[in-house]
């Protein structure tokens, strides 16, 4: 599975930005589907995940009502809409997919966000 994270940039402070994660090679419809950020200087963290059937998700509690994870398995897509942001969520953003013992990782997308 190759995975393509997209939609950074820098933006204000309060402002708001959707990142997607374009899945190719296999449908990943069957995966469990998550976000994660890296900071300058600071270890990957997790920021949020999503089932594979959508019925299930789970957020780090920094980003609880500001971020929402979404997918779309007829895209093979997986997205993150995030809303009033703050500066500490300045950082390189992850996508994965995880099934079973196999995690697969993208390229991140650089997300700024000025105060």
């Amino acid at each position: 599975v190759q995975l393509q994270a997209y939609g950074g940039g820098l933006v204000q402070a309060g402002g708001s930005l959707r990142l997607s994660c374009a899945a190719s090679g296999r449908t990943v419809s069957g995966y469990a589907m998550g976000w994660f950020r890296q900071a300058p200087g600071k270890e990957r963290e997790f920021v949020a995940a999503i089932s594979s059937n959508s019925g299930s998700t789970n957020y780090a509690d920094s980003v609880k009502g500001r971020f929402t994870i979404s997918r779309d398995n007829a895209k093979n897509t997986v997205s993150l809409q995030m809303n009033n942001l703050k500066s500490d969520d300045t950082a390189v953003y992850y996508c994965n997919a995880k099934q079973g013992l196999e995690t697969n990782w993208g390229q991140g997308t650089q997300v700024t966000v000025s105060s």
